[in-house]
Formats: structure tokens, C-alpha cells, sequence
């Protein structure tokens, strides 16, 4: 049997999923939770042999708790189920160690055979979301200048943004204008709404 742990925010969604994948003759759901922080202590009680995450949770979402797989439970394979099939939640979902990414809106059927395939060791990503990947290339933000627009689009003033960050308010304004230059927008709110969109955040 396939050990599956399911991380999904949305009850119902959750709840359907497993009672899906149930019905596999080969797969057990061992583990079924709602909240990001949760993925690892569960993980590391249930075993999992594949876990199936869902990028937005609460707590953690799931593409740090990919990464905190990787780190604590590695021969645990992750694979990426999501609502947003965005590109550049496809390259982040791969650098942080995932081996599949599908989108929810496709059969039961390719995902139990996407939980076998990256079982063996396989890659397993939605050809439509590998095609806008590749014509979309990589981020253009550095990794500070996507902390900081992750926390300036709901209007944080400057001075409490250099606070949190512990920077100069002069170097936070330089990681928001070149953002803003990257992304080819007018403010921060704008610059955040692109990265948000393209899955840079």
C-alpha cells in the first residue's frame, strides 16, 4: 500500500479526496489535515510515503512545508495540488524539492497515477502548467525583494517595514523600486498584485 498524507485546507475538499483516493486499491490516506504548520509533526508520526500538499494553508503553506519534507522526512516524495496553476509557483514548488505538480481541476485518475509515478521516482507536472513555465521563464525578484513585497502590498508604511526587516529605510526603498522597475509597474500594491499573480510570492 501507497501512504498518502493529504494537506488540504478546504474540509470538504479534503474530505472528498480521500475518500478518492480510498478507493484506490493500492493507496491508504494515513494522514488528512487543514493547517500548514501540521504537514511535519503528522508526517513524521504517519510515515508517509507520498505527501500530498496543497500550496495555500494557513499557518504554512505548502511550499515551505515541501521544503521542511525535503530537510526532515526526505525519502517522503511530495507532490503539489492546487487551485492556482501559476508558473511560478511551479519553479518554487520544484527548488523546494517537490516531484509532481497538478492542478485540481483534473480526474482522480491522474492523481492516484501521479502519487505512483513520483512513488518511483518519476516527475509528474501538469503539461499545460510546464508549457506557461517555460515560455514564462524564472523570477525576476532577488529573495529580498520578494520578502519585501510580500509584505508592503497591504500598505505597511516604510519605517514599520524597515523595523520588521531590520534594514534602513533608504535600502527598503531600494528593494521596493527595483521591484516595482521588474515587474513593470506603478507602486508597490501593483508590484505585489504581478508577483502575486505569477507566483513569485
Amino acid at each position: 500500500m501507497i501512504r498518502v498524507l493529504l494537506a488540504e485546507d478546504q474540509g470538504m475538499m479534503r474530505g472528498a479526496l480521500a475518500l478518492l483516493l480510498g478507493l484506490e486499491p493500492d493507496i491508504e490516506v494515513v494522514a488528512q489535515i487543514g493547517d500548514g504548520t501540521e504537514v511535519v509533526p503528522a508526517a513524521l508520526e504517519a510515515r508517509p510515503d507520498v505527501a500530498l500538499l496543497d500550496i495555500e494553508m494557513p499557518g504554512r503553506g505548502g511550499l515551505e512545508a515541501a521544503a521542511d519534507l525535503r530537510e526532515r522526512l526526505p525519502a517522503c516524495r511530495v507532490l503539489i495540488l492546487t487551485t492556482f496553476g501559476r508558473p511560478g509557483y511551479l519553479r518554487r514548488a520544484m527548488d523546494a524539492g517537490a516531484r509532481g505538480f497538478l492542478v485540481k481541476d483534473g480526474p482522480v485518475e491522474d492523481l492516484a497515477d501521479a502519487i505512483r509515478r513520483v512513488l518511483r521516482g518519476e516527475r509528474v507536472v501538469d503539461p499545460a502548467l510546464a508549457a506557461a513555465a517555460l515560455s514564462a521563464g524564472p523570477s525576476p525578484l532577488t529573495d529580498r525583494e520578494r520578502e519585501i513585497l510580500a509584505i508592503a502590498g497591504d500598505g505597511t508604511t516604510i519605517a514599520d517595514l524597515a523595523a520588521r526587516l531590520h534594514l534602513s529605510e533608504s535600502t527598503v526603498r531600494n528593494y521596493l523600486s527595483s521591484a516595482i522597475g521588474k515587474t513593470g509597474t506603478r507602486n508597490r500594491v501593483e508590484a505585489a498584485g504581478v508577483a502575486r499573480h505569477n507566483g513569485w510570492l
